[in-house]
């Protein structure tokens, strides 16, 4: 299935992701250009990614170009800044984040099912 990013490039952009989080379940993924793991781990979601956009929406932050949005998302969902770095956000609040190479599907998808149990 196509992978199609949406570019976060601003705090309101992040408060939007958080408010649409009450809708559909939306997944950042805070990555750097210049890195070979953060390039392996965007590799790997992209290949693996079998969501749809009713099902979770794929968020992307150039972590170089927008380093200041970077830490206003660790700040706004009270996680330690890592890159590459995926946070899953639901109802306002992340309920999952990994980093480096255990970035998988399968734990984001483990991640979105204990949410659908509650």
């Amino acid at each position: 299935m196509q992978l199609d990013w949406i570019s976060i490039d601003s705090p309101e952009a992040v408060d939007q992701i958080k408010q649409q989080s009450f809708q559909v379940p939306c997944l950042i993924l805070k990555h750097s250009t210049t890195c070979n793991i953060s390039a392996i781990a965007k590799f790997r979601l992209e290949d693996d990614w079998d969501f749809n956009a009713i099902s979770l929406q794929p968020y992307y932050l150039d972590l170089l170009r927008y380093r200041p949005v970077s830490a206003y998302i660790a700040d706004t969902f009270e996680v330690h800044h890592e890159s590459p770095q995926v946070l899953l956000i639901s109802n306002g609040v992340c309920i999952y984040d990994a980093s480096h190479l255990d970035i998988t599907i399968e734990e984001i998808k483990e991640a979105l099912a204990s949410v659908s149990a509650i």
